[in-house]
């Protein structure tokens, strides 16, 4: 058995990469880890029935650069629930979280996500178990309500039964979800953001471990946000524009690295991964972002969105027009500076 300790030893404040599906992969998480090596990561959600039943490799592993690293769990029987979290005890992951924050027709249907906020007790009797089942932290991650349950008084209900069982840290997605009549993406979007929702929850329940998410997207939002509460969880901003993590390294005094170095340090990884079959392509999404915010940006993406197939079909090539694109975006910035 591997057990980590990472995140307990992690500095605080806890600050975090949101679970998101497809996009927090683990060549993503590899690439986010080099920005700041206090950055706790999350894999995608991943349900109970996938990794018993859909192959426990294929789901569970990661990147041990990737620590300290967060295994969500999506799934509503408490059983299946404690045989994953000890399965997650024993892959090395660092904690465990319930996902009860996804509002999407597809886990609704598997009872799984922001629906079960309807149903505290159940909630409650899933993390007893899988607390019960490992040493590692066991969090859940929620939003503030859901469809005709949006008081505050229902989400301290749901926070104080869940509390019960000795968990002691909620990650709060600060919007409402509304389970009918929105998409997932609007359901990110719409329902307007209640932060004095989740920083009263830390004023009444001092003696939890609140974090926020929802809507940050710069450093100072960061920093206030952390004025109210425990920690903050970044999501889509921290993958579009991923050099935000190296930015929020202010708040442990980390020096902020170099995007050439970063990619310097991600070629012997991605030559690794081609060599193990994966596309060239489905590494490199994950990186177009990373002078977001910087003349360079558009040609960086151009760059190495341009070649054709055979030009990408062996690692040395790849490798090669990753550099040239490194060297064609470095001559840009420097050109518009002067």
């Amino acid at each position: 058995m591997t057990i980590n300790k990472n995140i307990e030893n992690t500095q605080s404040p806890r600050i975090s990469v949101a679970p998101m599906m497809d996009w927090t992969t683990r060549d993503y998480r590899f690439f986010a880890r080099l920005f700041n090596p206090n950055i706790i990561l999350y894999t995608e959600m991943v349900t109970t029935g996938a990794i018993i039943y859909g192959g426990a490799n294929r789901h569970l592993d990661y990147n041990h650069e990737e620590h300290p690293i967060v295994l969500q769990l999506g799934g509503s029987n408490p059983k299946d629930l404690a045989t994953c979290s000890k399965m997650a005890q024993d892959w090395g992951y660092d904690e465990i979280n319930l996902n009860v924050g996804c509002p999407s027709d597809r886990v609704q249907n598997n009872k799984i996500g922001a629906c079960l906020m309807a149903e505290p007790d159940l909630v409650a009797e899933c993390i007893a178990e899988m607390r019960n089942a490992v040493d590692i932290p066991v969090t859940v991650k929620h939003r503030i309500g859901i469809d005709d349950m949006q008081s505050y008084e229902e989400m301290l209900h749901f926070v104080d039964t869940v509390a019960k069982t000795g968990c002691d840290n909620f990650i709060v997605h600060a919007r409402i979800a509304l389970l009918q009549g929105l998409s997932p993406k609007e359901n990110r979007d719409v329902p307007p953001l209640r932060y004095e929702d989740v920083y009263r929850l830390k004023q009444e329940r001092p003696e939890l471990l609140i974090e926020i998410n929802g809507g940050v997207k710069t450093f100072a939002e960061t920093q206030a946000h952390l004025k109210h509460v425990d920690g903050v969880m970044i999501g889509r901003e921290a993958y579009h524009n991923p050099y935000l993590l190296a930015e929020l390294g202010q708040l442990w005094n980390l020096d902020l690295p170099d995007r050439f170095d970063i990619i310097d340090q991600m070629l012997p990884y991605i030559a690794k991964r081609m060599q193990e079959g994966a596309p060239l392509s489905i590494i490199t999404r994950h990186i177009l972002g990373l002078f977001q915010n910087l003349p360079g940006a558009r040609k960086w993406r151009q760059a190495l969105s341009g070649g054709n197939a055979k030009t990408f079909a062996d690692v040395e090539n790849a490798i090669i027009n990753i550099k040239e694109a490194m060297k064609r975006t470095e001559d840009y910035i420097r050109e518009q500076s002067v």
